[in-house]
């Protein structure tokens, strides 16, 4: 995300003019600046204008039958031109042929129509939070554990802990903030990689290794199940 700008910028393609005013109006009261576009053609100009001006836009939601240039087109005209913007795809197509082919395109993510607007927020912050990337993250710490985000390191009392990149972010996520109660699909969002999650389920299984490391530390109590919820880390006196 540009760091010069506080309010993440968003470009709406969509051609029912209705659910386009429902999703910028929706997103704009969450803090998004968002442009709408109506066509291939009028996104592609948009993009374009916005790159001139400095000021790309951090996020594209993108429907996919649109007149003028279709969705998949302007997917493949964007990567071919080196923009790397993160492109959330919202289709009536949900064939997983149709997904998938999408997805190798270059977009980032797939939302099936009809979809819920608070889901479509969670996935617009995955992909932004991605993006974000502070020049110099501060070692978070939580009791006797302490990560790094930045060496990708984590240790108990200073002893290292060997994790997986799945398990790393589980934590990471955790010690960000350690007294909200994660979801077993709020943390599937945040941590998904495709070769390590089949579907949010894991998580559990990836949690229970966790814990088994953390054992010999004694500090595998740390992760508390939330039944019926999902995790959180139990508060230190």
């Amino acid at each position: 995300m540009n760091e010069l700008r506080d309010i993440p910028r968003v470009l709406v393609v969509e051609d029912d003019a209705a659910l386009s005013e429902v999703v910028c109006t929706f997103l704009g009261d969450e803090g998004y600046a968002c442009v709408p576009a109506f066509s291939g053609t009028e996104a592609l100009l948009a993009a374009e204008r916005a790159g001139e001006k400095g000021a790309p836009f951090d996020l594209v939601i993108l429907d996919l039958m649109l007149p003028g240039v279709p969705g998949e087109e302007l997917i493949g005209r964007l990567r071919a031109a080196g923009v790397d913007t993160p492109v959330i795809v919202t289709s009536a197509k949900g064939a997983l042929a149709d997904r998938v082919g999408v997805l190798r395109l270059g977009a980032s993510d797939y939302l099936v129509k009809p979809f819920d607007l608070e889901e479509l927020l969670a996935r617009v912050e995955v992909q932004l939070r991605g993006r974000e990337t502070p020049a110099a993250p501060a070692a978070l710490r939580f009791g006797r554990w302490e990560l790094d985000p930045d060496a990708r390191s984590f240790a108990v009392d200073g002893a290292p802990v060997r994790l997986t990149r799945t398990e790393f972010d589980i934590l990471a996520a955790l010690m960000r903030e350690p007294s909200r109660v994660f979801t077993k699909q709020a943390l599937f969002e945040l941590v998904r990689h495709e070769e390590a999650l089949a579907d949010e389920r894991t998580i559990s299984t990836h949690v229970s290794n966790l814990r088994a490391k953390l054992r010999a530390s004694g500090t595998d109590d740390y992760l508390q199940t939330v039944w019926g919820i999902g995790f959180k880390l139990r508060a230190q006196a």
